[in-house]
């Protein structure tokens, strides 16, 4: 006799557990604690086998009945149920386990090697503070155009386009590697390219020639931490980028060579760097080799002395000076490359020592046994060009135009 709802809540437990039949393999297993959970018995491949459908009232007599009409259909095309629904639950577990965060950090992982240490650790505070927050824990094959574009637009609402740009791209790749490792099958990201205004790039502000010694004047009445101070004097005569000074250490320093060897790893093209020190530099490092000398970093953190002075340590200096928006760290690097192609000097030499690299000119060799020499003279003039600016001396100009 076929089950009836009445018969099922009235089926009261008993000291064993027993089941009540409603036909074709589908039973009501009640169990010593009351629980009531459907079962279907079938064969397949010559076995007998048992499938769980659910448990009741949760789902009803008519649910069960539908499973198992469906159940039976995968049957007669020689699929076993069972199979299906592990297959299921994998699924959902994949789609648990897979979240962005989870293959966001998986893919950081892999590419960490190609990157210097100042981007790799600008790119996972990024990931960290604008996305992760809203996408992280969404499973990454289940999220839409539309999250994603929430999380881009916090970043366009306050002004921050360029690293909206910065997240699509870096998004798009994580989508990329989830879907060549078969954890998605759509990348939302390209879609949303013409969802924002175009990111309008700014040069970085920069001192000209005639301001120099205005600055310098400035500079000396900072009466702020002696390291920031010394900081932008080195950062002034080197032309190195900001991350790489404040994160520069004794160990890096060759005294003898008068060298400054910065490692491939904190570089932004992934290339060993070595910055000749002119005198000016060598009187710097001389001067706080006291003061930070025991430690690792040439510029320690103010509050942890084990970690790099803090990338916000020159910004306060500039404005603390009157100079916020004037100029910037990576303005220095502009001013030097106009002050020294203005003055003939190589333009290799000056590429190299900016650690740039041009794919389309012989700029892009980057040779550093070849320039060393000519760097090394030219960082001692530059120097000295702005010592005689900040001292109101007289200008020494020559031919510096050299093979």
């Amino acid at each position: 006799m076929k089950l009836t709802d009445m018969a099922i809540r009235r089926a009261k437990p008993k000291e064993k557990a027993y089941t009540l039949a409603d036909g074709g393999g589908l039973s009501l297993l009640i169990d010593v604690n009351g629980s009531k959970g459907w079962r279907f018995r079938y064969q397949f491949a010559g076995k007998t086998k048992m499938l769980s459908l659910g448990v009741y009232p949760v789902v009803t007599l008519t649910d069960a009945r539908a499973k198992r009409d469906e159940a039976k259909k995968l049957i007669a095309g020689g699929i076993n149920p069972s199979d299906v629904r592990k297959a299921q639950k994998q699924e959902l577990e994949n789609r648990h386990e897979n979240t962005f965060e989870g293959i966001a950090r998986e893919w950081y992982s892999k590419r960490i090697d190609r990157w210097s240490a100042s981007y790799a650790e600008e790119m996972m505070e990024t990931f960290e503070k604008d996305v992760f927050p809203l996408i992280g824990s969404r499973p990454i094959a289940d999220i839409k155009p539309m999250e994603l574009m929430a999380v881009l637009s916090r970043l366009n609402d306050r002004g921050a386009t360029e690293k909206l740009r910065k997240v699509r791209q870096r998004c798009g790749e994580v989508w990329r590697y989830a879907i060549v490792t078969g954890r998605a099958e759509y990348n939302p990201a390209p879609d949303l390219v013409s969802a924002f205004a175009p990111h309008k790039k700014t040069h970085y502000a920069f001192l000209k020639v005639d301001e120099i010694p205005e600055f310098c004047k400035a500079l000396n009445t900072y009466t702020g931490s002696f390291l920031v101070k010394m900081a932008m004097r080195l950062q002034m005569i080197t032309g190195v980028r900001p991350g790489e000074l404040r994160k520069a250490e004794w160990s890096e320093i060759n005294f003898d060579n008068r060298t400054w060897e910065i490692p491939v790893e904190k570089m932004k093209m992934r290339r060993p760097h070595i910055v000749p020190l002119s005198l000016q530099a060598m009187n710097i490092l001389e001067q706080l080799q006291p003061i930070s000398g025991q430690g690792q970093f040439v510029f320690p953190g103010r509050i942890k002395s084990s970690q790099s002075m803090s990338e916000m340590a020159l910004n306060v200096l500039i404005r603390r000076i009157g100079y916020a928006g004037r100029v910037t760290g990576h303005g220095f690097r502009h001013t030097m490359s106009t002050i020294l192609h203005e003055q003939g000097y190589n333009t290799a030499w000056i590429e190299t020592q900016l650690a740039h690299v041009d794919k389309n000119s012989i700029r892009g060799t980057y040779n550093h046994a070849q320039y060393i020499d000519g760097r090394r003279e030219m960082l001692q003039w530059y120097a000295d060009y702005i010592d005689a600016l900040e001292n109101g001396d007289n200008i020494v100009h020559g031919n510096f135009k050299r093979a």
